[in-house]
């Protein structure tokens, strides 16, 4: 029975040659992926388009690419910042608001403030007209007749007319606060004409009514023709420093008054250009020659000391 028995391990070798057979074989195969001509042969794919690798792709042009086109230049405005030294008597000030840009200059009292007189007219005709369209209504024709007055004319029965339909003060309370206004208050005795503005608050009212905040949109084109076609007593100061063949296009609306309590006449100048908007205010003493006009000369004089091609 001993003869019959396999000897230790003689049932294992089988397995371990067939094991070595079949990794020999996997070498074979592999290394036949890289033999040229094997069908097992692979090639490995480009990076990028060509067979070597490299990139056929042309890299950008970087002066080909699209430039920002460059922001044109401002037209300058029409008057320069400068420090003015006329012999004026008495009190005065002014602005000038560039509509483009928002800026603003002015004399260093700008923000100082007097008593509007009839200036303000611009504003409470424009309360009305814009409030008139909120309520969805449209002023008669003799209405808009009255505000023509206001406007053209100056009429101060009609202002005071129209200044209590849009609620006296109130409406002055729109005015600082529609207008952004920082310097301005209303009067004391709630009446129009004692309206407290300064001259860089005089421009911002400018450009209210120019960019229809004041009057809205469909009363701000009928507003400015209005205040290019003020004639008689009113048509004064800033558009007179200007040629004739552009006064007519520019808007405006001045206030002149004498105020017995302060003893003074206080002169008020508000215009509106093509791209920009002004304030000058005069506060004369009681006793300079003319009176009045001695302020509405010196709006014109102060004007034409700021224009650039002033001589």
């Amino acid at each position: 029975m001993a003869g019959n028995r396999r000897a230790p391990g003689s049932n294992r070798r089988p397995l371990v040659f067939t094991a070595v057979g079949v990794i020999l074989v996997g070498l074979v195969l592999v290394s036949l992926r890289f033999v040229p001509g094997s069908p097992l042969h692979t090639t490995a794919a480009p990076q990028s388009g060509t067979a070597s690798g490299r990139s056929t792709v042309a890299p950008p042009n970087r002066s080909a690419r699209t430039q920002p086109s460059p922001t044109p230049s401002l037209e300058p405005l029409p008057f320069e910042a400068k420090d003015l030294d006329l012999d004026i008597k008495g009190w005065y000030a002014w602005s000038v608001l560039d509509k483009r840009t928002g800026k603003i200059i002015g004399s260093d009292n700008m923000g100082e403030t007097s008593t509007t007189a009839s200036m303000i007219k611009s504003w409470v005709v424009a309360d009305y007209l814009r409030r008139a369209a909120e309520q969805g209504q449209t002023p008669s024709q003799a209405k808009l007749a009255d505000a023509t007055r206001i406007i053209r004319d100056s009429d101060n029965t009609r202002a005071q007319q129209f200044y209590e339909s849009v609620g006296g003060a109130a409406s002055i309370r729109r005015l600082i606060s529609i207008c952004k206004l920082t310097d301005s208050k209303v009067a004391s005795d709630g009446g129009w004409s004692r309206t407290m503005l300064s001259p860089r608050d005089t421009a911002r009212l400018g450009l209210c009514i120019d960019d229809g905040r004041a009057a809205g949109p469909k009363w701000t084109k009928w507003l400015l023709n209005e205040m290019r076609l003020v004639r008689g007593d009113g048509d004064f100061g800033i558009r007179k420093a200007f040629p004739a063949e552009q006064q007519q296009k520019i808007a405006i609306k001045n206030g002149w008054i004498d105020r017995q309590k302060e003893r003074e006449y206080h002169v008020n100048c508000l215009a509106i250009g093509d791209t920009w908007t002004m304030g000058v205010m005069v506060q004369s003493p009681f006793g300079v020659p003319g009176g009045w006009q001695y302020g509405m000369d010196n709006c014109q004089k102060i004007t034409e000391a700021l224009l650039r091609d002033a001589t």
